[in-house]
């Protein structure tokens, strides 16, 4: 209201799916604002989102080296040959790194770690609650 905001945004009557609001506060006392939610909403109206971490390029590398015992120097070695690029991919980084390229076509263990890491690529890694999302939702009459 401050900003000249439209409140509408949240509470317009076209909107399919019910809003759902932040509460970014201090994890010291994040769990009274829940509560308080749920108090005030119901129990049966509140629920906490879940967030996933996915494996990423040379997050995957990294672990799939671990597992097959590939010395850490290797595995940082291949994972520094992705490009500090936003969603890339293994694949993506072994037509544009000719370096990586090699390795992968004339080495049996980095191609082996590729291959595992390309078909693990992008799957869920961990799961955990969001830690600022709360959604008040009204239940189909």
């Amino acid at each position: 209201m401050k900003y000249g905001l439209l409140f509408e945004r949240f509470l317009n009557p076209e909107r399919i799916s019910m809003p759902d609001f932040d509460v970014d506060f201090c994890y010291e006392h994040r769990q009274d604002v829940i509560d308080y939610v749920s108090q005030k909403y119901g129990h049966d109206h509140v629920s906490q989102i879940i967030t996933f971490g996915t494996m990423a390029a040379k997050m995957v590398i990294r672990d799939v080296a671990r597992v097959l015992d590939v010395p850490y120097s290797e595995a940082d070695s291949l994972a520094k040959m992705i490009p500090n690029e936003l969603h890339i991919t293994i694949k993506k980084a072994l037509e544009q790194n000719k370096e990586l390229k090699e390795r992968y076509e004339t080495d049996e263990t980095v191609k082996k770690v590729l291959d595992v890491a390309m078909a693990l690529e992008g799957m869920p890694r961990q799961a955990s609650t969001h830690a600022c999302r709360s959604r008040y939702y009204q239940r189909p009459s």
